[in-house]
């Protein structure tokens, strides 16, 4: 059907590959398309501002939209490379915590164990609260989007999605106020590898989704505490203690 996914497993012409195998040989079989789209638009530019200009002008301004063409394709293109290579988004988010809120004050845990609850990718324990970060890497086709306050991928709820996350986050707060012997809330995001989503970021099922830069910015723009330096010291290191890497647990020091 005209407009219907091409990651549908309903369709024959690709039965027997992989997703990843299948995006790959489509975006080889449309370099050609892509290439001479390119140089339609490069030569209309450059006649056009030729004409209306000087010809300086039009050359510059062809060799800007081919450029222009070509690093779009490329951003497309990586967007969907966690995906391809069958990832989830844990060490890109990681790199990009690293070099962004980390230089800001805020302090990262990545893998750490939620016990009962799997593992959080990611803690940011800021000035502005404590968030726990999921990754999670869709198809490029794959539609992201919330109805009446819902999570919906490609149509369909996520509810084990949305409901093992938030358990997640609320197993994590419950564990860090223990050993910090006061409340510490902990709110669950999302960052989006790849996919569409209609609008970034999103609220749905009391969680936000956004690709990983934006949702940084989200979460330096919308604080949900306000703390000094030393109660961001002093949760850390109870997040620590109680969010063990590898099933083991720390114990304070006497």
């Amino acid at each position: 059907m005209f407009g219907s996914s091409i990651y549908l497993r309903d369709r024959p012409a690709f039965t027997g590959g992989s997703p990843q195998a299948v995006y790959e040989e489509l975006w080889q079989r449309g370099q050609k398309g892509r290439l001479r789209t390119r140089a339609f638009l490069s030569a209309a530019a450059l006649v056009l501002c030729a004409m209306l200009v000087n010809p300086v002008f039009g050359i510059l301004m062809g060799v800007l939209v081919a450029s222009a063409d070509t690093f779009v394709h490329w951003r497309i293109h990586n967007a969907s490379r966690v995906w391809r290579l069958g990832l989830r988004g844990e060490e890109r988010m990681n790199r990009f915590l690293r070099h962004t809120l980390e230089r800001r004050g805020h302090r990262v845990l990545y893998g750490r164990a939620v016990p009962g609850h799997g593992t959080a990718d990611e803690l940011v324990i800021g000035p502005g609260g404590v968030w726990l970060v999921h990754n999670e890497a869709w198809a490029p086709g794959t539609e992201i989007s919330q109805h009446g306050g819902r999570l919906f991928v490609d149509g369909r709820t996520q509810s084990k999605l949305v409901a093992g996350l938030t358990a997640r986050a609320e197993a994590a707060a419950a564990a860090i106020s223990r050993v910090a012997e006061t409340p510490v809330p902990v709110t669950p995001v999302l960052a989006v590898h790849g996919g569409k989503l209609v609008r970034s970021p999103f609220a749905a099922d009391g969680i936000v989704f956004a690709p990983p830069l934006r949702l940084i910015r989200w979460m330096l723009r919308n604080p949900v505490a306000d703390r000094s330096p030393e109660e961001v010291e002093a949760i850390t290191r109870a997040a620590v203690l109680a969010l063990p890497i590898g099933g083991h647990h720390l114990t304070a020091a006497a």
